[in-house]
């Protein structure tokens, strides 16, 4: 019977596509000229899924990633992607369809993200920038971890 159970599970990318972008570089041209030490460079995540027709499946899920190098107080360059992709998922739904939209949907996003973003960087004239591996599953971990009980107390 469990057998029977996994054939009917189906997940499909329909599309892969870029929502919203945003680059922001304050200082150029100066940011060029003047002598600078090394940049702090910060990542930030957010996830975010609608169900776009439960009847066939359907789920958008948006992975937005907001990229931020700074020199002491200055901003050197801001850059923000929403990458976003429709997916089709059947055969599942509760936990193991949240799982799937936030993690194993993210993976397929990151690449793409990825890509956005250090391109965006390396055309704005400065050097190559590499979002290292995001680990989705241990984020979804904690996310759950952070939730109050959903058991009410009488």
């Amino acid at each position: 019977m469990e057998q029977n159970l996994n054939q009917n599970i189906s997940f499909s990318i329909e599309k892969i596509y870029i929502k919203d972008v945003s680059y922001e570089a304050p200082g150029v041209p100066l940011t060029f000229t003047q002598a600078q030490g090394a940049a702090e460079i910060g990542v930030q995540l957010g996830l975010e899924h609608t169900t776009l027709s439960a009847e066939q499946g359907l789920y958008e899920v948006v992975l937005t990633v907001t990229t931020t190098a700074q020199h002491e107080t200055k901003n050197i360059f801001l850059v923000e992607v929403k990458q976003a992709g429709i997916f089709r998922i059947g055969g599942i739904d509760g936990d193991l369809l949240q799982r799937t939209l936030e993690i194993s949907c993210a993976y397929v996003l990151l690449p793409f993200v990825r890509e956005v973003v250090n391109e965006l960087v390396g055309k704005g004239g400065f050097p190559q920038l590499l979002i290292n591996p995001i680990n989705f599953e241990a984020l979804y971990e904690q996310k759950q971890a952070a939730q109050p009980s959903r058991a009410s107390i009488n």
